[in-house]
């Protein structure tokens, strides 16, 4: 029955007469469900979706095994935002070349979503849920049921020999891109067509709102995150509602995407395409006018990022303040990014704060999620209390003092035992090593009285902490 749907459609409205295509995700074409749409699979891109050298497998897609392969093999990316609820699965039917019989390519695919970034894909942070990677012993692959055999999609494991993944489960807003790629490229590396049908019971009940149509009102696409130094970005009006009836293109640009237009960027009827280079981030606009002086109009907001800055890591909290007793820092970064953040080599985190860091020199690392880059390991110093000492010769935690104690001013530490004598006084020269008079102590609680001098808008202040902390053998 679809593929009898596939067909009327085909009859009824007619494929489009140029195949589309575009091989970079942040470039992918807006699509929903109302007609059969005629796609086409050249080259890799500008860019590269998946980096061959960090992404060698995303779901069940993988790299290939010649050392300048990539996951990438003649793409094209899709883009569709569910307009209902319900199944949405779709067919890829393979075509061959033009004036030929047999068909050459090899026809994979990966679906992400729902709503995330063309960074998130590329970094592998979000992996496919949907996606097919074996051979294909027909010529149809996709999500649902091949209309060719009846055989209904399934999970996808390796060699299962289904060409076809399980329906998606969509609600409207959600978006999802499509990456079809050409694993076997043809002989003479000429781009392969195919035809992209999107099914399901959701686009049976009505096909014009299964898929958000509006969303190819958009048609610059959704808006790009890159990174600072990556190829230009061509922005296309081509695929407006307008189609070819163009009399006249505008282009202009709000650099600081405040509403208000900075520049014009170039009009005409030939001003179809309009090429935006790092690091010019802003929003883009497009106005296109036709024959009759009808205007159809988009903007985009394109986003370079760069590699994450250190601004400060800012102290919060000190366990030299007893309230909290603990070491609370927040780090601040020079950029406007997606950032997450690491201490002393544990997991990444969203949050910029981070509580009980250990008193002394620690270690930060910095991600920019859109993928434009890692910080090396960074240093800061925490100054603090270590909370135990344990004074054995093994060369770990055998002496003890305030870390940092060299950053204040005038600092001085007593160390008493529990009945108040007085057993060492240290500055930023000295660290206690657990013994009176030369010999060692034994394991118990300690305490010290802890007092410097903080300069106060150019009063200086004397500060005092007291405190216990635990010395084991």
């Amino acid at each position: 029955m679809r593929f009898l749907l596939a067909l009327s459609l085909v009859l009824l409205f007619g494929l489009q007469s140029q195949a589309q295509n575009s091989p970079d995700c942040r470039s992918a074409i807006p699509v929903c469900a109302d007609a059969p749409i005629m796609g086409r699979a050249d080259g890799g891109g500008d860019i590269d979706d998946f980096d061959p050298e960090v992404i060698t497998e995303t779901g069940c897609l993988e790299k290939g095994s010649v050392s300048n392969a990539n996951i990438e093999n003649n793409t094209s990316w899709y883009v569709f935002r569910a307009g209902t609820g319900g199944q949405v699965g779709f067919d890829i039917e393979a075509l061959p070349l033009p004036g030929e019989t047999t068909i050459t390519a090899e026809w994979d695919f990966a679906v992400y979503g729902p709503d995330v970034a063309c960074g998130e894909i590329s970094s592998g942070q979000a992996q496919p849920i949907r996606c097919n990677y074996e051979v294909n012993g027909t010529r149809y692959t996709g999500i649902g049921v091949n209309p060719e055999d009846g055989q209904a999609g399934v999970p996808s494991t390796t060699q299962n020999l289904n060409t076809y993944d399980e329906w998606l489960d969509v609600l409207p807003g959600e978006v999802y891109y499509i990456l079809i790629n050409n694993f076997s490229n043809n002989t003479n590396n000429d781009p392969e067509e195919f035809i992209l049908t999107f099914t399901g019971n959701s686009v049976e009940a009505d096909q014009n709102t299964a898929l958000d149509c509006t969303l190819r009102d958009e048609f610059l696409g959704l808006d790009i995150n890159a990174c600072e130094g990556d190829p230009d970005i061509e922005l296309v009006a081509l695929n407006s509602p307008a189609g070819p009836d163009i009399a006249n293109v505008a282009w202009s640009v709000d650099f600081d995407d405040d509403g208000t237009i900075d520049q014009p960027m170039g009009s005409g009827p030939t001003a179809t395409h309009l090429t935006v280079s790092s690091p010019n981030s802003g929003r883009y606009f497009v106005d296109i006018t036709t024959s009759e002086g009808a205007h159809y109009l988009d903007d985009i907001l394109i986003t370079f990022y760069g590699t994450p800055v250190l601004d400060r890591v800012e102290l919060l909290n000190s366990n030299l303040t007893l309230d909290p007793d603990r070491n609370n820092i927040e780090i601040f970064v020079d950029g406007d990014g997606d950032y997450e953040y690491a201490v002393n080599g544990g997991e990444f985190q969203d949050d910029s704060v981070f509580n009980d860091v250990p008193p002394g020199i620690n270690t930060l690392v910095i991600n920019d999620k859109n993928g434009c880059g890692t910080t090396e390991p960074i240093e800061f110093l925490v100054v603090g209390y270590p909370k135990f000492f344990t004074p054995n010769n093994d060369g770990a935690n055998d002496t003890w003092n305030i870390k940092g104690i060299e950053t204040l001013n005038n600092p001085v530490v007593f160390v008493f035992d529990r009945y108040g004598k007085l057993l060492a006084q240290l500055n930023s020269n000295t660290e206690w090593d657990g013994t009176y008079n030369g010999k060692p102590l034994p394991s118990s609680d300690y305490w010290f009285r802890f007092e410097y001098e903080e300069d106060e808008e150019g009063v200086v202040v004397a500060k005092s902490t007291r405190a216990n902390f635990t010395l084991k053998r």
